[in-house]
């Protein structure tokens, strides 16, 4: 048999996603939907008869004053957001639309509200207002890490051709940190991912080892790791292991300690077979400037960077606190364990 119009509109109330309430232009609460009770936490029982400000938080009673007001007068009320609070004292942001209940003679009787629960999308709006100042923060970073690159190039080439190649490439290396960054949404990179990232363009992956626990670093550190692995990988396709048709590269990475007094310690350790008088990034070069200057105070840190005659290694000691993300670092480690490893600062 069809629902009468009454039934109908009775099934809509009852099954809508959103509260409907209805209250007396006194403020009490008339009406109480299934949803209603859902989100605010009242069962219907509890809530028709009480005053609607039950919902409303103490310092935006005000609003309700103003509402009531304009139904009385018949003057419309626009959507707006605001927040409401849940009967475990929760608040809760919500969507309120509010229209004049009539009797049959035309006059204004109460008013329905339907509230939509948008918490979720505030809370989004609130992390991609985080994200873009985080990503205005990192962008102002880059340039300034840009104009210092085109800077000391400058300072350490030769010609215009080599500077132009030399800006080129390391421009290059920052994006590609910058997209691992972005595919995170900043929030950092594993050094696995980052190392594989920077080798990448320089081939021979089948002569490069990778060692170490799962650790996450955060964004600066990211950038700086990242500037530092681009050189060693430049260097060693020029002059090292990866030059020639033989040569080996080892990159290990560890944490020592625990605690505030945990460390990061990352190692490249380069052999060219047979030994060839490998050569270390110059010491004019900006190179040797990022692995003995740039990159270690970037990160509070120290390194150590020795060549011989077919081998080249270069280290990096640094606390863990403030570089890691989400690492290793909650692994138990005994006593023994919990040594440090770093040396001397390298000038």
């Amino acid at each position: 048999m069809p629902l009468t119009a009454q039934e109908r509109l009775t099934a809509i109330v009852e099954s809508s996603f959103d509260a409907i309430v209805g209250k007396d232009l006194d403020s009490v609460i008339t009406d109480w939907n299934p949803a209603a009770e859902r989100m605010f936490g009242y069962s219907a029982e509890e809530a028709i008869g009480q005053s609607i400000l039950m919902i409303i938080p103490e310092g935006l009673r005000d609003q309700e004053i103003d509402i009531i007001g304009k139904i009385r007068r018949g003057e419309k009320v626009g959507t707006f957001d605001t927040t409401r609070q849940r009967k475990d004292g929760s608040l809760i942001f919500v969507s309120l639309t509010i229209s004049p209940i009539k009797d049959d003679t035309g006059r204004v009787v109460g008013a329905s509200k339907i509230a939509r629960d948008i918490t979720a999308t505030k809370e989004s709006e609130r992390r991609i207002r985080t994200l873009l100042r985080e990503v205005n923060h990192r962008v102002k970073n880059q340039f300034a890490v840009i104009l210092s690159v085109i800077r000391e190039t400058a300072n350490r080439t030769e010609n215009h051709q080599d500077f132009i190649e030399r800006v080129r490439e390391r421009i290059t290396a920052l994006s590609r940190t910058h997209d691992l960054l972005v595919s995170s949404d900043w929030e950092g990179a594993g050094i696995f991912e980052l190392v594989q990232e920077h080798l990448k363009p320089f081939g021979h992956e089948e002569r490069i080892t990778l060692s170490g626990p799962i650790i996450m670093l955060a964004p600066s550190a990211v950038q700086y790791l990242g500037m530092a692995i681009h050189e060693l990988g430049t260097n060693s396709s020029k002059y090292g292991a990866l030059s020639g048709a033989s040569g080996t590269i080892d990159i290990e990475w560890q944490l020592n300690g625990f605690g505030d007094g945990q460390e990061l310690h990352f190692s490249w350790d380069e052999k060219s077979i047979p030994e060839t008088d490998t050569a270390g990034p110059s010491r004019r070069g900006y190179g040797n400037v990022v692995l003995q200057r740039v990159t270690p105070l970037a990160l509070d840190g120290k390194s150590g960077l020795e060549w011989t005659p077919g081998r080249m290694q270069w280290s990096l000691c640094a606390p863990a606190k403030g570089i890691l993300l989400v690492s290793a670092a909650e692994v138990h480690l005994t006593e023994q364990d919990a040594g440090g490893v770093c040396g001397p600062a390298t000038d």
